[in-house]
């Protein structure tokens, strides 16, 4: 089985990564295809709390945790001592999709759009160092050092220059 297409949408903290990936898997969806996403978090998550069953399971020892239901189902692993996954065994976990958008993978050396805003936590920028970025969305002028520049909000013109960049051909 070969790998689906993959972007990545990277930025600092405030740029907007969780905003436009959520507007993107609209507009994709929208346009026909199954998207599945990898989000990177940077700090300790809980997707299971409480005392539901399952999170009880977890704490009593389990690594993994199976959640099953007529809507949905989940599968939670415990690292404990283990290390954390790369993205390319995160990435072979998948279900085929025809796209995958990963979030926060901003050093992964897959293609990406790289997210520039006012009220980003660093101003650093990723271009033209990083060789990946593929197109700047920002909401302020910038300097796209040959990449194309859209503003952020322009959803559609976003998802044409990954369609294009990755030969994603419409499905509806």
């Amino acid at each position: 089985m070969t790998a689906p297409p993959v972007i990545g949408i990277a930025g600092w903290k405030n740029s907007g990564k969780t905003t436009l990936t959520v507007r993107l898997i609209e507009e994709f969806t929208r346009r026909g295809l199954k998207v599945a996403t990898i989000k990177h978090a940077h700090h300790d998550f809980q997707i299971d709390e409480g005392e539901t069953d399952s999170a009880r399971h977890r704490r009593a020892g389990a690594t993994e945790v199976a959640i099953v239901s007529g809507g949905r189902w989940a599968m939670v692993h415990e690292l404990r001592d283990e290390p954390e996954p790369s993205f390319s065994e995160m990435l072979a976990r998948l279900s085929p999709v025809d796209l995958v958008i990963a979030e926060g993978y901003k050093r992964e050396p897959i293609p990406k759009i790289e997210l520039r805003r006012r009220e980003s936590k660093s101003k650093e920028t990723f271009a033209p160092g990083d060789r990946s970025v593929i197109a700047i969305a920002t909401d302020h002028e910038t300097e796209g050092h040959g990449l194309p520049v859209l503003a952020l909000d322009d959803v559609a013109g976003i998802a044409d220059v990954i369609a294009a960049h990755l030969k994603l051909a419409q499905q509806s």
